[in-house]
C-alpha cells in the first residue's frame, strides 16, 4: 500500500502547485476584471468600491491566503461576471461537456480499437497502408478546421444540396432555441444538436487510437508465445482473448486515461465552434472577462482530473502488468 500512497501524496502536492501558480499567473496577467464591468465613466471611487466587493483589494499573498482558505472549505466564490457562485456556472456546464466528452469518448475507443485490430491483423497490406494515411490525415487535422467545414457543410451545402428540413442538422447549440421541449422531444433535440460535434471529436480520436491499437496489437500478434500459441491448434478467438488483448491492454489503457479529462474539459474549439454551452465555451468565456474565479474553479477541475486520470491508469497497470509490480 505504501506506494499507491505514495502516489496519492505527490497528487495532493502537484494540484496545490497548479492551484498556486494558476493563481499567480491569472492576478499577474493584464487586465482587471473592476474595468471591465462598471460604466466607461466611472470614476475612481467606483471602481475602488468594485476591487473591494471583488476581494482584489488587498495584496497578492493576502488575495492568495483568502482564496486558499476558501477553497479548502470547498469555497470557489462567486463568478465576477455573472454574479453567481462559481460551483452554479460549472454545474450547469459540465451535463453538456460530460454528454459530448463520453459519447465522443466511447466511439473513438470502440472504433479505434476495431479499426487498429483490423489493421493488425493485415499489417503491410495496401489496405493498412491507405487506412494509416487516413487515420493521419484526419488525426492532425485542427478540430476547429473539421468543425468549420462540417458547419459550412451543415448550412450552404444542405441549401445548395436541396436537402428537406428532416436532414438539415443544426449547427449551433445544444437546443432549438424558442422551444421548450421535454420528455423524448428534448432529447431527440439535443441528438440531433449533438451529431456534428460529435462527429469531429470521434474522428479525430478514433483516428488516434487506432494507431495505438494498430502497434500495439500487431506486436502483441508476433510475439513468440502467440505464435506457438497458433502452432499448437489453439482457437484464434482464445489466442486473441487470452494472448494478443492482454498484452496489447497496457498502451490501450493509458491512451485511454489520458483522454479522460476530456471528457469533463470538453474541446474548446469544438464547444466554441458549435456554440456548445460546455466547460470549455464557458472558460473561453471567463479568460475573456476576466473572470478570475470561474477561471480559477475550471482550472482546479481539470487539473484535478487530469491527476486523478493518470493516477487510476497508473494503478490499473500495475494490475494488467504484473512486471511493473516490481
Amino acid at each position: 500500500m505504501r506506494r499507491p500512497l505514495s502516489r496519492l501524496s505527490d497528487a495532493l502536492v502537484l494540484l496545490w502547485l497548479v492551484a498556486t501558480l494558476t493563481f499567480l499567473l491569472v492576478r499577474l496577467a493584464p487586465g482587471d476584471p473592476t474595468t471591465m464591468l462598471v460604466a466607461p465613466d466611472a470614476s475612481a471611487e467606483v471602481i475602488g468600491r468594485q476591487r473591494v466587493a471583488f476581494g482584489l483589494d488587498g495584496s497578492l499573498p493576502a488575495q492568495y491566503g483568502r482564496w486558499l482558505g476558501a477553497v479548502l472549505r470547498g469555497d470557489l466564490g462567486m463568478s465576477l461576471s455573472r454574479a453567481q457562485p462559481v460551483r452554479t456556472v460549472i454545474a450547469e456546464a459540465l451535463p453538456y461537456s460530460l454528454w459530448l466528452g463520453g459519447m465522443s469518448l466511447a466511439g473513438s475507443v470502440l472504433f479505434g480499437v476495431l479499426v487498429g485490430g483490423w489493421q493488425a491483423r493485415r499489417a503491410g497490406s495496401r489496405t493498412d497502408v491507405t487506412l494509416t494515411v487516413l487515420g493521419t490525415v484526419v488525426y492532425a487535422a485542427p478540430h476547429f478546421w473539421l468543425a468549420l467545414g462540417l458547419v459550412v457543410l451543415a448550412t450552404t451545402g444542405a441549401s445548395v444540396l436541396g436537402l428537406p428540413a428532416w436532414a438539415r442538422l443544426p449547427a449551433f447549440g445544444a437546443a432549438t432555441p424558442a422551444l421548450e421541449l421535454s420528455g423524448w422531444a428534448a432529447f431527440s433535440d439535443l441528438l440531433r444538436h449533438s451529431v456534428l460535434p460529435l462527429l469531429v471529436l470521434t474522428l479525430t480520436g478514433a483516428a488516434g487510437i487506432a494507431r495505438y491499437a494498430r502497434a500495439s496489437l500487431a506486436e502483441a500478434w508476433g510475439a513468440p508465445h502467440v505464435t506457438t500459441a497458433v502452432a499448437r491448434g489453439i482457437a484464434p478467438s482464445d489466442v486473441q482473448r487470452r494472448y494478443v488483448l492482454r498484452n496489447a491492454l497496457a498502451p490501450i489503457v493509458v491512451l485511454v486515461g489520458l483522454s479522460l479529462p476530456g471528457v469533463v474539459a470538453g474541446s474548446v474549439f469544438v464547444e466554441q465552434v458549435f456554440a456548445w454551452p460546455g466547460l470549455g465555451r464557458t472558460m473561453l468565456g471567463a479568460i475573456a472577462s476576466r473572470d478570475y474565479p470561474v477561471v480559477l474553479g475550471l482550472t482546479l477541475l481539470y487539473a484535478a482530473v487530469v491527476i486523478s486520470a493518470n493516477l487510476a491508469a497508473d494503478l490499473v497497470l500495475l494490475r494488467l502488468d504484473p512486471r511493473r509490480r516490481t
